[in-house]
């Protein structure tokens, strides 16, 4: 098995593609040793000192270190999930799948035009790029002209991502939709 290794725009996460798919259907974040605990891969990757946080996606898997240097961690955690694809454990222990955000959308009824673009730009435009980072971005609500988005994995705590809400994201929807004013992480 031959894992390979991309750097992302977060210094402090590292991108790892093990060469097939890791979760068919959306995203799982671990920013904790006990979220992991639902996962055999988060679990293991969480026993590397310095590793705090774990982000699945559909063909990569993003660890954040808190300190430390990438080439002292790197080797143990290519270890655990060659380890873990090769033993053959489930990816989430107990049928658990995929995480939703934590609370529900939020916008007015009237909007629902304006959401379901908003929803299909997020998920055309923005997350295939955000994904080849080693993130994660989802629609949280829409409210006053103000688009909430919950960003995950290496977008997450990255120093650039005031810049990807700002210029990216938000002068996108703002072309297709004159209504949205700001773009704002939850």
């Amino acid at each position: 098995m031959f894992i390979q290794t991309e750097a992302t725009p977060n210094p402090a996460t590292l991108k790892f593609l093990p060469g097939r798919v890791v979760m068919p259907e959306g995203t799982f974040e671990a920013k904790t040793p006990a979220q992991g605990e639902v996962s055999p891969l988060a679990q293991r990757l969480f026993t590397v000192p310095g590793v705090t946080g774990v982000f699945f996606g559909y063909d990569f898997i993003t660890v954040t270190k808190a300190d430390g240097e990438w080439q002292h961690l790197k080797p143990a955690i290519l270890g655990a999930i060659m380890e873990h694809f090769m033993t053959g454990a489930p990816l989430f222990a107990n049928g658990y799948g995929a995480t939703e955000e934590d609370g529900e959308e939020f916008f007015d009824p009237q909007d629902a035009s304006t959401v379901e673009t908003i929803k299909e730009l997020l998920e055309t435009r923005i997350r295939p790029a955000v994904a080849g980072d080693g993130g994660d971005i989802t629609f949280r609500g829409f409210k006053d002209g103000v688009v909430y988005l919950v960003m995950k994995g290496a977008c997450s705590g990255c120093p650039s991502s005031t810049a990807t809400l700002r210029h990216g994201i938000q002068n996108l929807l703002r072309h297709f939709l004159p209504d949205v004013r700001e773009v704002q992480a939850v």
